[in-house]
């Protein structure tokens, strides 16, 4: 997107995540989720915001926000994504099918209170798969090169390096998955749908199908800031042993999600030629979660959106 078009652009603090045939999207006030029934109709499910953040009164604390607002984010997206896929296994099941066992097992022990424990702990696997991968994973790898290099600032660069690289590496595997391919159309649309809004068009498919995929404020974006904050702010602690290090970078990525988010929010509003430059790596990844959507996409898409906004526009507004 041209920067004319960034200078002219609105930003709001909505945000959104393409779901299995669908599109979340969370406002200031409301959470939509749209999703394209087998039908050809969209079911939109609505919910009041909720989270860690909004309880603790912590969305006004810059640097503080951040991490509690990626756990937020987590629980949010993984029950997004549970819903969608559960609709459109209940629209093709049979009146005959039923539970299967684990189905069964879980409602007995945990009963009404089953789907959010599965929740949590879906969520806990996989921020400890994350951190065990891109976190802690780098800093075992590069531990063998103590040998051969004594340079504490090097240690640090290659384990940052590492860590960008299997960040990059993982992306581009999914982004062969076949599977993937209208998860990544929806996640495009998700993009329009808002660029639409933040300028001000009305939310039609034709308006909306004329911009960009490629957002500021995308997750893909983040995470790849995150792994450039995170090199920064380890590299502060020199390279001590492996448990010391261990330890440090868990005590640090509260404060490393605080400052990626605080530069995602602001590389969201400006049209500094600096933040152009900061956000453009994480852009040019976005080439590979997001695809151009067809209109039926766009539509999902657009529903959501709807779903979200509130009368006063200043609501909406950072």
């Amino acid at each position: 997107m041209s920067r004319d078009n960034l200078q002219s652009c609105r930003p709001t603090s909505i945000g959104g995540q393409a779901l299995i045939e669908g599109v979340m999207m969370k406002g200031p006030k409301e959470v939509a989720i749209a999703v394209r029934t087998p039908d050809a109709g969209i079911t939109i499910k609505k919910e009041p915001v909720t989270g860690m953040t909004q309880k603790l009164g912590l969305n006004k604390i810059p640097f503080v926000r951040g991490g509690i607002a990626l756990i937020d984010s987590m629980v949010l997206g993984i029950k997004s994504l549970t819903y969608s896929a559960e609709l459109l296994e209940e629209a093709g099941k049979s009146e005959n099918d039923e539970p299967d066992a684990l189905e069964r097992f879980l409602k007995k022990i945990f009963k009404d209170k089953a789907t959010d424990v599965i929740l949590y702990i879906s969520v806990f696997f996989a921020l400890i798969l994350s951190i065990g991968i891109f976190i802690l994973g780098p800093t075992f790898l590069v531990a063998y090169l103590k040998k051969f290099v004594e340079s504490r600032l090097l240690l640090n660069l290659v384990e940052g390096i590492v860590r960008l690289s299997l960040f990059v590496i993982y992306v581009s595997l999914i982004s062969k998955l076949e599977d993937m391919r209208r998860v990544f159309q929806y996640h495009g649309a998700e993009h329009k749908a808002i660029y639409c809004y933040e300028h001000g068009d009305e939310l039609t498919v034709e308006n909306t199908r004329k911009y960009s995929t490629l957002h500021p404020r995308c997750g893909t974006s983040f995470l790849f800031i995150v792994m450039m904050v995170s090199m920064i702010l380890f590299s502060m602690v020199g390279w001590p042993n492996l448990l010391v290090r261990v330890v440090s970078r868990l005590a640090l990525l509260p404060l490393v999600a605080g400052i990626s988010y605080e530069i995602i929010r602001f590389a969201g509003k400006s049209t500094s030629p600096i933040m152009a430059a900061i956000s453009y790596p994480g852009m040019m990844m976005q080439r590979l979660t997001t695809i151009e959507p067809d209109d039926s996409q766009i539509e999902v898409a657009i529903a959501a959106l709807k779903g979200v906004l509130v009368e006063n526009k200043e609501d909406a507004d950072w």
